[in-house]
């Protein structure tokens, strides 16, 4: 009785094991109709001159380097597009020196981002409140950036997330995604 309650133990500890490590959500991929991308203008929705343009162009230049999809430049060339909003641009400071001048910023980048099958004519996913953040010490300090340069960083950056949501996470779960994949 002993032996076959220790054969069970073990044959559970090995099940539990392996079937922890064996799961993933599987990748999707966009749907194999979409060869030809667009990316829309994005609305700005802040006080801050020209984030818009610079977004989109270093949107358009990930998927460049990437290579696997021909962008287009107007959406009615397109299979897809993608569009959204920059809701928020905040440079706060963070740290100050002895005579109360900034010396540490935080920058924060808060948008919303879809992805539309033209095909379908249909949303395929949103990602609502996508934020980046940029921690910069002042430009009198080694190192240290101007607001311009942070702001071209930070831009970057969220570029490249656009990219991997698009390209790599399409279908994967966040906690604030509301993807869907349509049904056939």
């Amino acid at each position: 009785m002993k032996n076959v309650l220790i054969k069970n133990f073990f044959v559970l500890i090995l099940i539990f094991l392996f079937g922890c490590e064996s799961f993933q959500p599987s990748v999707q991929v966009l749907p194999s109709h979409i060869k030809k991308l667009s990316v829309q203008q994005f609305v700005n929705k802040t006080n801050i001159f020209g984030l818009e343009e610079k977004l989109k162009l270093n949107t358009i230049n990930e998927f460049l380097l990437d290579g696997r999809f021909e962008i287009e430049p107007e959406t009615k060339d397109s299979d897809g597009y993608i569009t959204g909003e920059i809701l928020y641009y905040i440079l706060q400071p963070i740290s100050y020196g002895p005579n109360y001048e900034p010396q540490q910023y935080k920058l924060r980048l808060i948008i919303n981002f879809y992805f539309v099958d033209k095909a379908n004519n249909v949303t395929l996913w949103s990602e609502p409140n996508i934020e980046e953040v940029l921690y910069f010490l002042s430009a009198t300090f080694p190192g240290g950036l101007t607001e311009e340069e942070a702001k071209n960083t930070i831009l970057i950056n969220m570029a490249k997330k656009i990219y991997i949501r698009t390209i790599e996470g399409f279908g994967s779960v966040t906690g604030t995604s509301h993807k869907k994949v349509p049904q056939k």
